[in-house]
């Protein structure tokens, strides 16, 4: 991107900048005075002009003009592209206009009038400070430029020109003044828009909380929602390098409950594992986690929620359409994703802004939460190589096999080796605490991504593993052969639809309505061996197993039909086919 002083080559941009300025003033219902394309025409060509450029295309504007003999110069028009908003443009392009009226004027008293936010901001960081009105230039020229501003009665109506508390506000460097203590607040008050942002506290979004405070200007609200991923010691960390970062205010969310209420209960239920492998860990983490921040962002009234995916995978996807459908109002801004910042460039920004941090860049990304941990690295870039040992957090640690017994109520985990627990969620954390010493439910997840490409995940997910399996075996004893058919193919879709960032679909709630009427009948125990890298399933109880010797044993023994009953049975069922068969004869 290049930024520089105007010369006449730019010239061919000076249609589309004079309706840019008109069409923003429109939308904000403010007012910028109008300029012609002659007057602007003549900014450009005489130097008086900073004008943005990439490729070829404009991509921000704003001129520098005079008043009483040159004592006071006003950096005015400032405006960005749509294209190019939300990426410090306008910040790089005042502090070039602000050095080249320096250059020009350097005895002259500089000023802008503004009722733009992200504007305030710039200028602050810049050095001007607020003013009342009669420390302005009072050129009669200047005073009737205002006219075509909406607020110019209101900037009238006291003391002709001297109203320090107006919807315009000047911005000045002057030596010697006095800023009254009610402007000040007021400008405090006009400057607090708010952002939500989804704090991880890596290195993406410790830069986002910088960028977003420093650079556009917003108080920063950091939330993390605790999926299972954090201990109360990492809450803590947390919390301190959030505020270290400069964010008003901090909060982390313990949704480990509510997410399996709303989700991981489901995946149970449909015993969901996406193409036969992967139980869906990070995908409804982040469907849960971005529910969680959008219920924050409208509780707090923000203005904006930001969060730090890049634009390569999954998340990004996840994060934007809950925020869209919870809150559509609301300006969703990524600066990772927007500027295509690189890791060193993220470090550079957060050591020039005063945050210094060890971001060692670790060998292997690994999330991790209540229903499994992702792991990735260099081998699952690729189609042929495995993850090594070393990459998986949970070390083996346990040689000898082990019994373990799962109590299920209506589908529920409700017992570990006859331990009840008071939520599901601490049995879900107990039996991944007995099983993740052995290194089970370890596997590599190859599928298709949101994005449309393929790609790889390594996972390490012993409870889950265990629970749906044990799960569904039971649920091969007690439900019908048409319901436990029916449930595969409906559980497939809403693992599927979680996966593709469709959570909030209504088609999710009426499979949920299913799964859940499907679990009256799944209760009993499921009995499993643990070994080093696998398990066993040995078998069920329950009061509801459907395969009762009562009935008959299969191959050995029928006590419930006689053999005629089968003849004639067996005579019914094959009339379809024997008139299939005969009738097309010929064609066999």
């Amino acid at each position: 991107m290049n930024i520089e002083v105007s010369s006449s080559i730019h010239l061919m941009y000076v249609n589309e900048i004079q309706q840019e300025m008109y069409d923003s003033a429109q939308r904000r219902g403010t007012g910028i005075a109008k300029r012609s394309i002659e007057y602007l025409s003549k900014k450009i060509t005489e130097g008086n002009a900073v004008v943005a450029t990439d490729n070829g295309k404009w991509v921000g504007f704003c001129y520098i003009e005079t008043w009483s003999h040159g004592q006071f110069v006003a950096n005015s028009g400032l405006i960005v592209s749509p294209d190019f908003r939300h990426l410090g443009v306008a910040t790089l392009i005042k502090d070039k206009v602000f050095a080249l009226s320096r250059k020009k004027y350097p005895e002259a008293k500089i000023f802008g009038l503004t009722t733009g936010l992200a504007v305030m901001k710039i200028n602050s960081d810049l050095g001007y400070k607020p003013v009342i009105y009669s420390e302005l230039t009072q050129d009669e020229e200047f005073w009737n430029g205002c006219k075509s501003c909406v607020n110019y009665d209101i900037l009238m109506k006291k003391s002709g020109r001297i109203a320090c508390v107006q919807p315009c506000f000047s911005f000045p460097i002057m030596k010697k003044k006095v800023v009254p203590d009610i402007f000040s607040r007021i400008i405090d008050i006009i400057m607090s828009k708010k952002v939500v942002l989804a704090f991880s506290g890596g290195l993406d979004t410790s830069y986002c909380a910088k960028y977003l405070s420093e650079t556009l200007g917003y108080e920063v609200y950091a939330v993390t929602v605790n999926t299972g991923g954090f201990t109360e010691e990492e809450e803590k960390e947390l919390e301190k390098r959030a505020l270290n970062l400069g964010v008003k205010k901090y909060r982390c969310i313990n949704a480990q409950e509510d997410y399996y209420n709303s989700c991981v209960k489901y995946l149970i239920f449909g015993n969901v594992l996406k193409n036969n492998t992967y139980p869906l860990s990070v995908s409804a983490e982040r469907t849960i986690q971005a529910q969680e921040i959008a219920k924050y962002a409208i509780e707090t009234g923000a203005d904006a929620i930001a969060h730090g995916s890049t634009g390569a995978g999954n998340d990004q996807v996840r994060f934007d359409l809950i925020f869209q459908v919870m809150c559509p109002d609301v300006e969703i801004i990524t600066p990772i994703r927007d500027m295509a910042l690189s890791r060193e460039e993220e470090i550079e920004f957060l050591k020039s802004h005063g945050y210094e941090s060890e971001f060692q860049k670790a060998q292997y990304s690994v999330n991790k939460g209540l229903w499994g941990t992702s792991v990735g690295g260099k081998e699952t870039l690729t189609s042929r190589n495995s993850l090594p040992e070393e990459a998986f957090p949970s070390q083996v640690k346990e040689i000898q096999s082990s019994e373990l017994e799962i109590e299920f109520n209506k589908g529920e985990v409700v017992a570990v080796n006859g331990e009840y627990f008071e939520h599901p969620v601490y049995a879900i954390q107990k039996i991944e605490h007995l099983a993740s010493v052995y290194g089970i439910g370890r596997d590599i997840h190859v599928g298709d991504t949101i994005v449309g490409i393929k790609g790889r995940v390594g996972f390490e997910a012993a409870a889950a593993s265990v629970i749906i399996k044990a799960h569904h075996l039971l649920e091969k004893h007690v439900l019908s052969k048409y319901q436990q058919m029916m449930k595969s193919q409906l559980s497939d879709w809403y693992g599927n639809w979680l996966h593709e960032a469709l959570f909030l679909d209504p088609v999710m709630r009426n499979i949920e309505s299913f799964l859940m009427d499907s679990q009256k009948t799944v209760s009993g125990k499921v009995f499993i061996t643990l070994h080093p890298y696998r398990f066993v399933l040995n078998g069920i109880e329950s009061a509801h197993d459907l395969m009762s010797d009562q009935f008959g044993s299969y191959g050995e023994a029928n006590r419930a039909w006689t053999g005629d009953d089968v003849k004639g049975y067996t005579k019914i069922l094959s009339n379809s086919l024997k008139i299939y068969h005969q009738i097309n004869k010929a064609d066999r």
